[in-house]
């Protein structure tokens, strides 16, 4: 029995919508990354030069870089036993999977389809799902 999946997916969450047979189920993961944000204050905040503060914002999209890695990974390690899927998200975040995923010489070959879209409730998702395979 084909195992499809759907997934909407940015850099806070992926939903994950599984088909197998007739049953159809939702799984919800979050990124745990930390969000984009600007430090009160300002540049000069605290005494801090100009060069620091770029530092601080440097340091800080590196880790957010690899919280998004291992956000993937997980979702990567969800969606291998799938025998179709499909991408669905408003941002990069979806771009960035599939990169990820290009990397696995399995998983790419079964991803049929990657689309822009905007945040779905659960059973606008599960709907769009069954659109794409049924």
């Amino acid at each position: 029995m084909k195992k499809c999946t759907g997934l909407w997916i940015d850099h806070r969450e992926a939903i994950l919508v599984v088909m197998d047979g007739g049953h159809t189920v939702v799984k919800h993961l979050e990124s745990g990354a930390d969000s984009h944000f600007k430090a009160s204050g300002g540049w000069k905040s605290g005494g801090t030069s100009v060069a620091q503060a770029v530092s601080s914002e440097k340091k800080a999209d590196e880790i957010r870089k690899h919280q998004y890695h291992a956000f993937y990974q997980a979702v990567i390690t969800l969606l291998e036993d799938s025998s179709d899927i499909a991408i669905f998200g408003p941002g990069e975040a979806k771009i960035e999977l599939r990169n990820e995923i290009a990397k696995n010489s399995t998983l790419h070959k079964k991803v049929s389809l990657i689309e822009s879209c905007d945040r779905l409730t659960e059973n606008q998702l599960i709907a769009k799902v069954k659109l794409v395979f049924i």
